[in-house]
């Protein structure tokens, strides 16, 4: 079963996985989501989406997952994991074919501390798009995450590669993508244009068949976030 229209409170619960796949549950803007999504066309795995309504939750979801958040992968054995990093991480592990973390503990390591890292500059994004719909001066915001992208910008420089990882995609890459692809709807989308690697970057990720498969236009990021805003979040727009 997949549904592309979001599921909502009282719609009936799913019947099991079937055998051969695993069931994600995802709304279809969630940036979140969208790191698992990529992640399961990267490594080639078959699954079914059921889209959930996030602001009227099925309780069958709910009991899945108590804290009502996407994404949720679901195994033909009833395994529920959750989380982004924790459910990318879980299907590299699983499914070993087209290894997407590094080999050695050491680069294991350095990818999650990366992704520390860029947990902390997701906020700026959503503080640019704040300030500007409400009216206010972004200019401190934008500095900050240029600052922030320069470093990265630095990063890749020094390491030479093509991506954060090496010179294919590895899972950092797809855990920051989401967000980079938003760039243009957060309004945040100058802060690109001193760093020319980290720009050559995103480029390159335009080009990745997992990336093309999961991306969304800027318009439609741009029409649901204006929902998402105004308190009536259109989580079906587009279909």
């Amino acid at each position: 079963m997949s549904a592309e229209k979001c599921l909502a409170e009282g719609s009936p619960a799913p019947g099991p996985v079937p055998q051969d796949r695993l069931r994600l549950y995802s709304m279809r803007f969630c940036p979140f989501a969208q790191r698992t999504r990529l992640v399961l066309h990267a490594k080639g795995i078959k699954f079914d989406t059921i889209n959930i309504h996030l602001k009227q939750k099925p309780g069958w979801f709910l009991e899945k997952n108590p804290d009502g958040l996407v994404p949720v992968i679901e195994t033909p054995a009833g395994e529920v994991v959750c989380e982004s990093h924790i459910t990318s991480e879980y299907l590299d592990e699983v499914y070993p074919e087209k290894k997407l973390l590094p080999a050695t503990p050491f680069g294991r390591a350095e990818q999650k501390m990366l992704l520390e890292h860029f947990s902390k500059i997701i906020p700026n994004f959503f503080k640019i798009s704040s300030a500007k719909r409400k009216g206010d001066d972004a200019s401190g915001f934008e500095a900050e995450l240029k600052e922030k992208f320069t470093k990265l910008n630095e990063r890749l420089v020094k390491r030479k590669t093509s991506f954060f990882g090496g010179d294919t995609i590895t899972l950092i890459d797809y855990m920051m993508w989401p967000f980079f692809e938003r760039l243009e709807m957060f309004g945040a989308q100058r802060c690109l244009e001193h760093t020319p690697e980290l720009k050559k970057w995103t480029e390159r990720m335009l080009e990745d068949p997992a990336v093309k498969a999961t991306i969304h236009s800027t318009d439609h990021h741009k029409a649901f976030f204006k929902s998402y805003q105004d308190g009536e979040p259109d989580y079906d727009y587009g279909l």
